[in-house]
């Protein structure tokens, strides 16, 4: 994105609220029905904000695979034995009292293939989207937005470990649609009731006239414990192939003292085997994750989790067990700077059946070492 671009998009981001503010304001007392132009620039400039994020990667797989692309069911880091970039993004976001929004636009190994079912033109779209407060504490956004399901975002930093979770890999981590939410005055309590486009969906599938629904509940009693649900209900797939989807996802995040913190979640979900079925495939993920840090700059994290999807909901591997897989890993964090760090991963998986190319074979482990570097602003 050249400056002159961001130039433009920040006059014509302010000269929305520019718009809004006069609106709202024109009836209320004392508030000037026409704001002289210096006036609205200040307000806009106060509120409007350019941010940045880049991590890049190494990922080397012990199997000596012969391509360079990770088995399906990964999403990000999935290129093996080359330099790459997961995620670059560069977003503008304004805020003020009564509206909010967001534009992101990225690039990398994760937009490929996160992105990968939508039009060319929408597939660099990270984020766009725009909410409007309704009252105290209640507000409605629209558009492209993170996902409400998950502990785990696409942006590495957000992350206590290097590389995402199956759990979040094959779960949606970005969503398009209406979102209603509402925070209670003392922050505990976090609320939202979700329209959307589909399953991790910018465009609804062909032939598909149905929306999605779901919801998200998340209370925080204190500062240490986060305990949130989340759900989807929904078809992703033609109204001629008609499949429609439940699923659930619960995690807890702890933190036990200084030191330690350690998160648990659970997925579950069940789609039905054929158009207007009572039976369903099941599929279902567990996960742990303990973290500990030694200093500002330095923490080390582990992680545990299984998946199983026998029957191929979400991930397909046509084998007699289906995906039926654990993987385990070992993470340390360095933070140089606030903008700069280095990370450092050691993961390996054990599957049910022979799933992972291993030179000209296949076995059912896989061992992979990451390192990543990060720069954001």
């Amino acid at each position: 994105m050249t400056y002159e671009t961001i130039k433009k998009m920040r006059v014509f981001i302010s000269s929305l609220f520019f718009t809004y503010n006069t609106i709202v304001h024109a009836g209320e007392e004392h508030q000037p029905i026409n704001p002289t132009p210096n006036q609205a620039s200040q307000e806009a400039q106060s509120d409007f904000r350019i941010s940045g994020y880049l991590e890049t990667y190494y990922l080397h797989d012990f199997n000596h695979p012969t391509g360079d692309v990770r088995p399906g069911f990964t999403y990000s880091h999935n290129v093996t034995d080359k330099p790459s970039i997961n995620l670059g993004f560069i977003k503008a976001s304004v805020t003020n009292e009564r509206m909010r929004a967001n534009l992101a636009l990225g690039s990398g190994t994760y937009m490929r293939a996160n992105y990968a079912l939508e039009p060319q033109d929408l597939q660099k779209l990270f984020e766009a989207n725009v909410g409007l407060k309704l009252a105290d504490n209640l507000w409605i956004d629209a558009g492209v937005m993170p996902s409400h399901i998950g502990f785990e975002s696409a942006i590495g930093l957000d992350n206590w470990t290097v590389t995402r979770s199956m759990l979040a890999d094959n779960s949606p981590y970005f969503e398009t649609g209406l979102r209603l939410s509402y925070t209670s005055d003392d922050g505990k309590w976090y609320a939202s009731g979700l329209v959307l486009n589909g399953w991790q969906r910018i465009q609804r599938p062909d032939g598909n006239t149905s929306p999605s629904v779901g919801h998200q509940l998340t209370y925080k009693p204190n500062s240490k414990i986060t305990l949130n649900s989340s759900s989807y209900i929904g078809n992703d797939k033609s109204d001629k192939d008609r499949k429609v989807r439940y699923f659930h996802h619960f995690y807890g995040q702890y933190q036990l003292n200084d030191q330690w913190g350690l998160i648990t979640g659970f997925d579950i979900g069940a789609e039905q085997k054929d158009r207007n079925s009572s039976r369903y495939n099941v599929w279902f993920t567990p996960i742990l994750i303990a973290k500990y840090t030694y200093s500002d700059r330095l923490s080390f994290s582990a992680r545990a989790e299984y998946y199983q999807d026998k029957d191929g909901v979400i991930v397909t591997t046509d084998t007699p067990n289906g995906f039926r897989t654990f993987s385990y890993s070992a993470n340390m964090d360095w933070r140089l700077s606030n903008h700069f760090a280095v990370r450092a991963e050691l993961r390996k998986f054990q599957s049910k059946d022979k799933i992972f190319e291993d030179n000209d074979k296949f076995s059912d482990e896989s061992l992979t070492a990451t390192t990543a570097m990060i720069f954001n602003f």
